[in-house]
């Protein structure tokens, strides 16, 4: 009863602060985010930071996404990736121990440990389940498994799951999913717990504490919501809704992963005409700053992967990694990391992007790698 208690009362509190988030989104909180900077740095991390070249810092914020197969330690070296995302390409025909001797020998041969991520949600979205080497059926939807058996259900799947990856040499995967779809004609409805935004927070919550409690990278997204948006995946998509249902739905699974401690919170693509009706939500600093400053989220920000369609039709791929993190991303998730990488590298030589804003970025990445034990 008394667990009952707490865990309502924190849900009552993340609606409270949800509500309240946007009502002062004129009088940024600037002053509470800059002491959290100060507060946070760490010798170890500033050492490093001072002794890597800007190539290096760079690259510490690219994802690398491999949609064929799992890249070589040269080409993880030479753009200095800070993180690789691997596709279901990369474990088929293999089995767990090529794919952790594959993983170790890229960990070992880099001088800052990359983050190896991948998208096992469950359901619809599976990379290492899919294959009978890795586990006997893939791994179900949280939608499937909360109906089935609840909440104890879901969380005993995290756990499952956080194992399988942990040992595959593999630290983040990009889930849960906070958004809120109860339709089954919406895009993002089998990827969603499919409940309403209490108990999605509920969802979110003891999702990231699962993780948390396992040394496993968790992310939280799409932020802000992907409400009935189209396939972002296909084109570019525009969400109309007003900035009240966003308030009382889509924000406070976000808030509730926020304030249980989540590390990563991905920005979607779609454009969210109620906080910026020009651009998408990875590339909008009004979104970035919703984040940052009114839910007072400093964990790393990444963008979904910037070679999608919503993106690509919308601006050229070198631009759209420039303004990513003009817009305040840390980490820039896409497969055209070559050209990318380059491109913002010479932005911040011609003094279009800081060198502190860079910094700022690589702080927060190198300070979640030392979390997770990779240095």
């Amino acid at each position: 009863m008394k667990r009952k208690t707490i865990t309502l009362l924190s849900v009552i509190l993340t609606i409270c602060i949800a509500f309240s988030v946007t009502h002062h989104l004129l009088g940024r909180n600037t002053a509470t985010l800059t002491e959290i900077l100060a507060s946070r740095r760490d010798p170890e991390i500033e050492a490093k930071l001072e002794a890597m070249t800007l190539e290096e810092k760079v690259g510490q914020m690219f994802m690398g996404c491999f949609y064929n197969g799992t890249p070589s330690v040269e080409t993880v070296n030479r753009y200095h990736l800070g993180s690789i995302l691997l596709f279901s390409e990369s474990f088929k025909d293999n089995d767990k121990t090529s794919i952790r001797s594959a993983l170790d020998a890229i960990a070992s041969g880099s001088d800052i440990k990359p983050i190896v991520a991948v998208d096992e949600e469950g359901g619809t979205v599976n990379r290492v389940s899919l294959f009978p080497e890795f586990r006997s059926e893939p791994f179900k939807s949280p939608r499937e498994l909360f109906a089935a058996g609840g909440m104890d259900a879901v969380i005993d799947d995290v756990h499952e799951k956080n194992l399988l990856l942990s040992q595959l040499g593999i630290n983040l995967n990009l889930a849960p999913v906070c958004d809120i779809s109860q339709d089954p004609d919406e895009f993002m409805y089998s990827r969603s717990l499919g409940q309403n935004a209490v108990v999605t927070a509920q969802y979110t919550s003891k999702v990231v504490t699962a993780c948390l409690d396992d040394n496993m990278g968790c992310c939280l997204k799409h932020f802000p919501g992907y409400g009935n948006s189209k396939d972002t995946h296909k084109g570019i998509a525009v969400d109309n809704r007003p900035l009240t249902q966003l308030e009382q739905n889509d924000f406070i699974p976000f808030i509730a992963g926020i304030n249980a401690g989540a590390p990563a919170v991905l920005v979607s693509h779609n454009i969210v005409s109620a906080l910026d009706g020009k651009l998408p939500a990875s590339l909008s600093p009004a979104v970035h700053r919703l984040l940052r400053y009114d839910m007072n989220f400093d964990g790393v920000i990444i963008t979904d992967d910037l070679s999608m369609k919503a993106i690509s039709q919308f601006i050229p791929d070198t631009d759209s990694a420039v303004s990513a993190v003009m817009a305040g991303n840390d980490i820039l998730c896409t497969g055209n990391f070559k050209e990318q990488w380059e491109a913002v590298v010479s932005a911040v030589k011609a003094g279009k992007i800081s060198k502190q804003r860079i910094d700022n970025s690589v702080r927060r990445i190198l300070l979640w790698k030392k979390s997770m034990s990779l240095f």
